[in-house]
């Protein structure tokens, strides 16, 4: 079942093995200042507070709260670590008063070192960890936690006091569904890994962190779920996620373009989402799902095209419904990308293949205006994103007025001017209109995009000019991949199961086995058989209240259980 898989996943491998300038490159790697305590921690405590004071002593939010402890007869000078506002002065007080009023000197065994008695018996925290060496302790106090130093110990504990501000729990902005859940993942990668624990309580959901950036240290998880996970796209994402070299990351969008198969492309090869649900959706087709700290968007690879015009409100309604919904949305994908060109080769080069009377029409509204087609519809699509980009930047309160006065006056008066004709406004709205009706705002960017090249080919060779547009749009995307997979996939290949759920979506449970271009370990998603579906309006039987087909449903279950 594997054997596509590793081959495919060896040469998007070979791919990203050089930099995005094309050379193997070796980067230097810059020591941080707080490394100047030469590796390990001494038993000197004011040596290892120097360390932390000439790195990091000219922070205004860098402080240092020195005390002392009764420790087998004689005191222990202590000194503890933090940052004002990263760390919670509630919990270090909690920990001081248990230090300093507490602790049960007759606890202390004679076996025990004061530090293990310390870490044992005193420290009133679930997260507690020992630091041996300066980078360690500067990493895990530049986290927003804090350092506690024993004097006469070469070692530093480690206490989980972070405390940085977060907000709530909200709806998703960017994709808005009528039915269905109301949470999205929010800018603490803490919080949003527990959204997904409390969607998938299984123990193979594993969680595996890393640190990039040599100044951020950005908090970067990858989530799969193992057995089901092609362990090869795990290892890939692993090894991409490695060579990244830089200094910051600072959302999921800047990783996206470190680990994309081909950054010239203008469509998006990993899909972005705020939506938990969307995400263990993902993984429970066999995808690994990407979470950046102090971004709300996670990152889902692979991806394919059919991805991004599809919701999750796809899969809460009823499939007739949702299927209709899904052709709409394909439709009206189709419309942004050719309708303006369409409009360009029939005026300006077939007007021959336009209906009498539209003609009619069409060369009437078009009489005073004293711009070609190509022109005035090309112009008038750039004022079109102008005011989109200025109707997003602009605060909320204004942003709404700006794109009607936009869309009524600016429209209205351009007509009476008589610098364009009323079909061209119209042709322009219903492909605003059309690329609005993309879910995903990435791919809407790269239709939007490519529309205009489409026109100036229009203009130059009509419908010629379409069609060689079109083909060469194909073609990319028949060769793109993401991360080993076809991007047109299930379309081409072609798979008859995985059709299921591409431009229509059929019920769920007749969708039983996982997308097959990811070659997951397990194949099957709907444990029931085919006729388990089926038997659903059969009549009960009166004295087992089960099917009345059930022996032979038992059977086969037990013949696919020795057969595999």
């Amino acid at each position: 079942m594997n054997i596509l898989g590793p081959l495919k996943y060896r040469k998007a491998n070979q791919n990203m093995s050089r930099t995005q300038s094309g050379r193997s490159e070796s980067y230097p790697v810059r020591t941080p200042s707080i490394l100047l305590g030469k590796g390990r921690l001494t038993k000197d405590l004011e040596k290892n507070l120097a360390i932390f004071e000439d790195a990091l002593g000219e922070n205004a939010d860098f402080l240092i709260r020195r005390f002392q402890i009764q420790a087998r007869r004689r005191r222990l000078a202590c000194g503890l670590l933090y940052l004002d506002g990263s760390s919670s002065k509630s919990d270090m007080n909690d920990v001081m008063k248990a230090l300093m009023l507490e602790m049960d000197q007759s606890s202390q065994s004679s076996t025990k070192t004061f530090f293990d008695v310390v870490v044992a018996q005193c420290i009133p925290y679930a997260d507690v960890t020992i630091k041996t060496t300066a980078l360690d302790a500067s990493n895990w106090l530049l986290s927003g936690n804090s350092l506690l130093f024993l004097d006469g110990f070469e070692e530093a504990i480690g206490l989980s006091t972070q405390a940085f501000k977060e907000r709530a729990v909200e709806q998703p902005q960017t994709e808005q569904v009528i039915q269905g859940s109301r949470e999205g993942f929010i800018e603490s990668i803490g919080t949003n890994i527990s959204l997904l624990r409390k969607r998938s309580r299984s123990s193979d959901l594993h969680i595996e962190l890393m640190q990039i950036g040599e100044e951020t240290a950005t908090n970067v998880a990858y989530c799969y779920v193992k057995g089901i996970v092609n362990e090869d796209l795990v290892q890939e994402v692993r090894a991409r996620l490695e060579r990244v070299k830089t200094d910051s990351v600072y959302g999921s969008g800047y990783l996206e373009q470190y680990i994309e198969d081909n950054y010239y492309s203008p469509f998006p090869q990993v899909q972005n989402t705020e939506r938990p649900d969307k995400a263990v959706a993902a993984m429970l087709e066999g995808r690994v799902v990407l979470l950046v700290d102090g971004s709300p968007f996670a990152l889902i690879v692979p991806a394919v095209f059919s991805q991004f015009y599809q919701t999750t409100e796809d899969y809460d309604t009823r499939f007739l419904m949702a299927s209709m919904i899904r052709v709409i949305r394909l439709v009206a994908l189709i419309f942004s990308l050719v309708f303006p060109s369409l409009y360009v080769s029939l005026i300006s080069f077939n007007p021959e293949m336009i209906p009498t009377k539209f003609a009619v029409a069409v060369a009437g509204g078009r009489a005073g205006v004293p711009f070609p087609a190509i022109a005035e519809i090309f112009g008038l699509e750039l004022i079109m994103e102008i005011l989109r980009e200025a109707t997003i930047r602009l605060p909320q309160q204004i942003g709404g007025a700006l794109s009607i006065v936009g869309v009524l006056v600016i429209g209205q008066a351009a007509v009476q001017a008589g610098f364009v004709s009323p079909i061209t406004v119209v042709i322009v709205a219903l492909t605003t209109i059309g690329s609005f009706a993309t879910p995903a705002y990435n791919a809407a960017i790269a239709l939007r995009m490519l529309r205009f090249p489409l026109m100036i080919m229009a203009g130059m060779f009509g419908l010629y000019g379409v069609m060689a547009g079109l083909i060469l749009i194909s073609n990319h995307l028949n060769s793109l991949e993401s991360f080993g997979v076809p991007y047109l996939s299930p379309a081409v290949p072609g798979n008859r199961l995985g059709l299921r759920d591409t431009i229509v979506r059929m019920p769920v449970w007749s969708m039983t086995r996982r997308p097959k271009q990811l070659q997951t370990n397990d194949e099957v998603r709907v444990r029931n058989d085919k006729d388990t579906a089926r038997n659903k309006g059969r009549p009960l039987s009166p004295t087992t209240g089960v099917t009345r087909n059930v022996s032979a449903r038992t059977s086969r279950e037990e013949q696919r259980q020795r057969h595999e």
